[in-house]
């Protein structure tokens, strides 16, 4: 049998790792799919982005990988495909497209969606 001190220790690191999954699964966001692709086909993203592949702009998965591990992440993607920044594609300078919608959980959704490839 385990001394109180070992099994003590030993409730305390079984303690944290069960709370570090708990935080994973509770930071880990749910997407709908086909709504993410319909929104992202509706408002023209699918014409100079893909998931895998460079386009004009970025893939989800470079723009996924670029964002990886930072706290800001949604909020920066947010801001960007809602604000129509100025980006430069080829050289040439124009207006990013803003999403074809106002409904902040779509928006949300894209952009979880996004992040997620």
């Amino acid at each position: 049998m385990r001394s109180n001190v070992g099994m003590s220790r030993y409730l305390q690191v079984l303690s944290a790792v069960c709370f570090s999954c708990g935080v994973v699964a509770a930071q880990a966001q749910t997407v709908d799919v086909a709504a993410a692709e319909a929104l992202a086909k509706t408002s023209n993203c699918t014409k100079c982005h893909s998931v895998d592949k460079k386009k004009d702009g970025p893939s989800y998965k470079d723009t996924a990988a670029k964002y990886k591990g930072k706290a800001d992440a949604e909020a920066t993607l947010t801001k960007h495909i809602t604000t129509g920044p100025k980006i430069k594609i080829d050289g040439v300078e124009e207006q990013h497209q803003i999403v074809k919608t106002k409904d902040p959980a779509a928006i949300k959704n894209l952009v979880v969606y996004i992040l997620s490839r």
